[in-house]
């Protein structure tokens, strides 16, 4: 069964100079299947020249806006952000898989919580979603966005967050750090570094109130947070990172084997499930798990293939792989035994993996 399901585009709506907002429609029929948890993501494919492309776009729009909304942002050289910024327009259809990610945490209405959210250019995208929806689903909540870009024109959904700001008076705080443009105070301009960070947090923004840090941009800036939030006493349960570049190192995971005396394999024999069909097949040589599926024509769930999107992500149930990058799965998710099945290659001569959870 494919995964992927048709959507009408409704509107395209150009935002910064390289960037547009699209409304998407499913058929009446996918409504539910494309209802989205904030923070979450749609993987696209669309074919050019014959070549298959796929990428993903985090959703902009809350939970409760009533509407299915991507922020697309133009990259260099970049089929799919090309084609939408160029010449996407209403009445397109365009194939997505339903969304997918677990960028977010549980929303409790009745609690009092203090979230913070620190982006970088297009990284406010899937921020923009888990605000709308905290300030909306929990009234007694705050949220506080620092947002770095190189200057003014670069800045993503700039209305859209003013309004939200005058909508939530009191309960949305935004800090906009800018590269080049100067500001009135030295604070709001240049790199968020450490040294900013720890003037941020002696004025602006106290750690110790902070109940969850969400982080999204370029992995040098988003490291240099985590750390001087775990610095300042934040804990790591409480910080949670999504990348939004597939070009830019992450986090290597530590190969936990649970057979001390396992060879290393370079072939293997593959048990996999998926969609509830259970199939054996040989892995050769250097192959991820990902490439064996499709070189037997299984169409397993995949789009960046750089261990960013966590789109094909599956649940290890014997043997043991090595990921060669890890820049989607939180620790507790590894623990339970899911891996990204681009980046898995096999230790043990024998894997059992399911797709189905």
């Amino acid at each position: 069964m494919s995964r992927f399901h048709a959507l009408t585009v409704t509107d395209v709506v150009p935002d910064t100079r390289d960037s547009v907002v699209v409304t998407l429609q499913p058929a009446a029929a996918d409504k539910n299947v494309f209802r989205f948890t904030q923070g979450q993501y749609l993987t696209f494919r669309r074919d050019f020249d014959g070549h298959e492309v796929r990428r993903c776009y985090s959703i902009c729009a809350g939970t409760e806006d009533g509407k299915l909304q991507v922020g697309i942002k133009r990259v260099d050289g970049g089929a799919f952000s090309c084609w939408a910024n160029e010449n996407m327009k209403p009445g397109d259809v365009v194939e997505a898989m339903p969304p997918l990610g677990s960028f977010n945490s549980a929303i409790e209405p009745e609690k009092s919580k203090n979230y913070v959210g620190f982006a970088g250019g297009s990284g406010i995208t899937p921020i923009l979603s888990i605000l709308k929806t905290v300030l909306t689903r929990e009234p007694q909540s705050r949220f506080t966005v620092v947002y770095a870009n190189r200057q003014i024109s670069s800045i993503m959904f700039r209305e859209d967050l003013e309004d939200l700001k005058n909508r939530f008076l009191g309960r949305l705080q935004i800090i906009h750090v800018l590269k080049s443009d100067t500001q009135d105070s030295d604070l709001f301009t240049g790199r968020v570094d450490e040294e900013k960070l720890d003037e941020l947090f002696e004025t602006l923004i106290d750690p110790q109130d902070i109940d969850i840090a969400f982080l999204c941009g370029p992995h040098g800036m988003m490291e240099t947070v985590r750390t001087t939030l775990e610095k300042s006493g934040v804990s790591s349960q409480n910080i949670k990172q999504e990348l939004f570049k597939s070009d830019q190192p992450g986090r290597l995971p530590t190969t936990v084997r649970r057979a001390e005396d396992a060879d290393e394999a370079k072939e293997a024999d593959l048990k996999l499930t998926i969609d509830g069909t259970t199939r054996e097949i040989h892995m050769e040589a250097g192959e991820s798990i990902l490439e064996a599926a499709h070189r037997n024509n299984i169409d397993a769930p995949y789009s960046c293939c750089a261990g960013v999107c966590s789109t094909c992500r599956g649940k290890l149930l014997e043997g043991e792989v090595e990921m060669a990058a890890n820049h989607a799965l939180e620790d507790d998710e590894i623990r339970d035994g899911y891996i990204l099945t681009c980046q898995s290659r096999p230790m043990t001569k024998r894997l059992v993996l399911t797709y189905d959870t």
